[in-house]
């Protein structure tokens, strides 16, 4: 057996376990690289601030604020202030405030679904039940702490002018026949997340790899060709539109499409042999000052009004008949899509073992930026 088969055995192994437990020119340089701080990379605010909620979240400011005034509208009386973390610094301090060494927020939102759910697990969430909660499906309400917001898709992304109609990728196969050739026009012309860096760039490799018989080969012809791994989507959808990259790898296409409503060049794409899809997770700190006021914008967030204004923002991107979908997809289009459960099989994802090993093994693969 491979030092690699034997890797997703063992995270195949811990997944059980936790469920047991839980209750053509090398591309400019693109991105940064080094550890992240941990610190809001922005804040914004609305509403009244004498006593604001604090809502932390990993999503562009760009993208929630109408959400949040949506929500003020209907609740003069608050105020809100919203901090923009990374997804792996948002956890760092989380966790501290879990422990009572800095101040907690009111409403934790992150893609990082694993840390959301090891954090619940460790009891750091208040439990919360109402109308809104008690309508989502078991797949996004763990144990009535933890809570799906979002709907957001893993897509392939590339260049229209530069790639040619017969060559753009479809699927995971699609993607290593254009980089099986020896030489390959799309070595080092490849971009994905540096799953060090991203914690979402880290649950898509991770689902990925229990998803996909393809995810080895994958893995591999990233390593051979000279994929370039960095931290964001923007990042990597930057350099696709520029051309610097001419694919990007699991990009999540709730930004992706964003892009490319103003981007004519940039092509977004579900792949065809399975689509992943995200639901960014939210709890209430056990901690929080504002519980009622995280409580209310919760649930507003999980009504039907609040869902409209997600769908506006692109954060729950809708799937279905061409004429009413945000994404071409093929007919039958819900036989390939793979929601990421919120359950305590992400536990595996990260039990520090099984985690260090897994990313030994991408690192060996691929170089980032």
């Amino acid at each position: 057996m491979t030092r690699f088969a034997a890797l997703l055995c063992l995270l195949a192994l811990a997944c059980a376990g936790a469920a047991a437990r839980a209750q053509d020119h090398p591309p400019e340089p693109i991105g940064r690289r080094g550890p992240e701080p941990v610190a809001p990379e922005a804040v914004a605010q609305f509403g009244d601030l004498r006593d604001p909620i604090v809502m932390r979240g990993a999503v562009d400011i760009g993208a929630i604020t109408p959400v949040l005034r949506a929500f003020l509208a209907t609740r003069a009386d608050l105020g809100i202030r919203y901090e923009q973390w990374g997804s792996n610094p948002l956890g760092t301090e989380t966790r501290a405030g879990c422990a009572g060494r800095a101040p907690a927020a009111d409403l934790v939102m992150s893609s990082a679904a694993d840390q959301q759910v090891k954090l619940v697990n460790d009891g750091c969430a208040r439990a919360h039940v109402s109308e809104a909660t008690a309508r989502l499906a078991p797949a996004e309400n763990w144990r009535n702490e933890l809570f799906g917001i979002t709907r957001e898709p893993a897509v392939i992304i590339y260049n229209r002018r530069l790639v040619r109609p017969e060559e753009a990728p479809r699927s995971r196969d699609d993607l290593l026949d254009l980089l099986r050739p020896d030489p390959t026009r799309f070595a080092g012309r490849v971009g994905t997340y540096d799953i060090e860096a991203s914690g979402l760039g880290y649950l898509f490799a991770f689902a990925d790899s229990q998803q996909a018989t393809t995810f080895g080969s994958l893995l591999e012809a990233f390593g051979r060709t000279g994929a370039i791994a960095t931290c964001c989507s923007s990042e990597i959808t930057d350099a696709v539109i520029s051309g610097r990259l001419l694919i990007g790898y699991n990009i999540l296409g709730s930004y992706a499409l964003a892009r490319a409503a103003t981007n004519p060049d940039l092509a977004v794409v579900a792949p065809q042999d399975y689509t992943l899809v995200l639901s960014r997770a939210a709890f209430i700190p056990r901690q929080a000052r504002h519980p009622e006021g995280a409580a209310a914008l919760l649930d507003f967030l999980l009504s039907d009004r609040g869902r409209a204004e997600l769908t506006r923002a692109r954060l729950i991107v809708r799937f279905g008949a061409p004429e009413e979908a945000d994404l071409d997809m093929p007919d039958g289009a819900s036989s390939i899509l793979r929601l990421i459960p919120l359950s305590a099989a992400l536990l595996a994802a990260d039990d520090r073992q099984k985690k260090r090993l897994f990313t030994e093994r991408w690192r060996d693969n691929l170089r980032t930026e």
